[in-house]
């Protein structure tokens, strides 16, 4: 490779791995050039690949975003990630913690929580009531699942969904002999509306 090659590798790689890195952050040009301590139409050239900033501009950059110089000169990595069976937080619950409570994603999303439920035949879930103003689906994908909402009894058979207000006393149920599993999906109120109340 050519050293005109070379360097033009660098800077693809560079203006890349500053973009996706600044704008996961949440942070404008104007503002990563503050940190940095450099204009923002540096930020924005190199951003765009039309400089070819000195080693102490580069040097600020990786301070200012905690990243070492390699990472933001070597070419993106993916940006998935695999996450092995088993390696997300699983709860037992239930008597004997026989049930399966699984999260679904390994990074909070705000404001929502996915559950994966595994209740096997005879067992049952105590639900825990969340704040106010939240509200919670579920999902039968396999068996069958008896719902208690505050007394109120309803049967969920494979692709069933019954929603309801999550602050309420609830619990998942599965009088059958196999295996039931459910997605249970939270949408939590947001804490503004109990400041309001």
């Amino acid at each position: 490779m050519s050293d005109a090659a070379a360097l033009a590798f660098l800077t693809a790689n560079l203006a890349d791995n500053i973009r996706y890195i600044r704008e996961r952050r949440n942070l404008t040009q104007s503002q990563l050039a503050k940190l940095c301590g450099v204009p923002r139409s540096t930020v924005g050239n190199i951003e765009t690949g039309e400089s070819n900033p000195t080693l102490s501009v580069l040097a600020r950059l990786a301070a200012s975003l905690q990243l070492s110089l390699e990472e933001l000169l070597t070419p993106p990595r993916a940006r998935c990630q695999l996450f092995p069976k088993g390696s997300l937080p699983t709860l037992k619950r239930g008597r004997g913690g026989k049930c399966t409570v699984q999260k679904l994603f390994p990074h909070p999303i705000p404001g929502m929580e996915i559950d994966r439920l595994v209740v096997p035949g005879g067992e049952r879930v105590t639900g825990v009531p969340h704040r106010p103003g939240t509200h919670e689906c579920l999902y039968c994908e396999r068996g069958a699942i008896t719902l208690w909402v505050t007394g109120e009894k309803f049967e969920l058979v494979q692709g069933d969904v019954a929603t309801f207000p999550g602050d309420q006393a609830h619990s998942y149920a599965n009088v059958g002999n196999t295996t039931a599993v459910g997605f249970s999906v939270v949408t939590l109120a947001p804490m503004q509306e109990m400041l309001v109340r």
